[in-house]
């Protein structure tokens, strides 16, 4: 019986390395088509689904994927130092979506277009502040001094399920860009389909790194 256990076991962890493996191929890989096919520069919209796929298919993936006991790319550094790659990830991520926002704002205002009438520019102005706030949040984390009221434990647990929540705003926000008129007019066919699987699997992937080392553990605990 113990040996089928850890049988198991071993192809679980197999599966959780492999899956951490195709995240980071995903997200790195939306990002270089997505920059491919916008061709930031041509254009100003042009800058806008670069820096958003940029912000939070690439980096906020990786801000996460730094703290995966399966498949962080910095599992020899100390806890510290990933901290460290987190917020560092994090920031740029927060600086890019600001950025790739002011600039479907700018454009908007050339072209006399509404804004926010979609779907995808209400969750997308939503996500974007989600992931200011969560950030300013975090900061109590780096200086625990900062606020007291909460146990550092609850502020971790709080920071962790908020971020997941961010997260996958962060992968619908990029799903509903896909289902956009330029978006559907750049991308076709199985490619398409390709790009729709990348947010869908790394959200997948977050979403149960994220499960097991807080939510799961809390519960076992209670």
């Amino acid at each position: 019986m113990s040996q089928n256990t850890d049988g198991d076991s071993r192809v679980f962890q197999a599966l959780r390395v492999l899956s951490g493996v195709a995240a980071h191929v995903a997200s790195l890989s939306l990002t270089v088509y997505v920059t491919y096919v916008s061709q930031p520069g041509a254009t100003l919209f042009s800058w806008h689904p670069f820096l958003m796929t940029l912000a939070f298919s690439f980096l906020m993936t990786e801000a996460i994927l730094v703290f995966s006991p399966d498949s962080s790319l910095l599992r020899s550094f100390s806890r510290r130092a990933r901290v460290q790659v987190h917020w560092v990830l994090q920031l740029l991520c927060v600086v890019c979506s600001l950025l790739g926002l002011g600039i479907i704002y700018s454009n908007k205002v050339l072209q006399g277009k509404p804004h926010f009438s979609t779907w995808h520019g209400l969750l997308g102005v939503l996500t974007v502040f989600w992931a200011l706030l969560q950030s300013l949040g975090g900061v109590s984390l780096l200086y625990p001094k900062l606020v007291q009221r909460w146990k550092l434990a609850s502020r971790k647990l709080y920071h962790a399920t908020a971020g997941l929540i961010g997260y996958l705003l962060g992968c619908g926000s990029l799903l509903l860009g896909m289902c956009s008129l330029w978006f559907g007019a750049s991308v076709t066919a199985v490619s398409w389909y390709l790009c729709v699987l990348c947010p869908v699997l790394t959200g997948l992937v977050v979403m149960n790194q994220v499960s097991n080392a807080y939510l799961y553990r809390k519960r076992s605990q209670s």
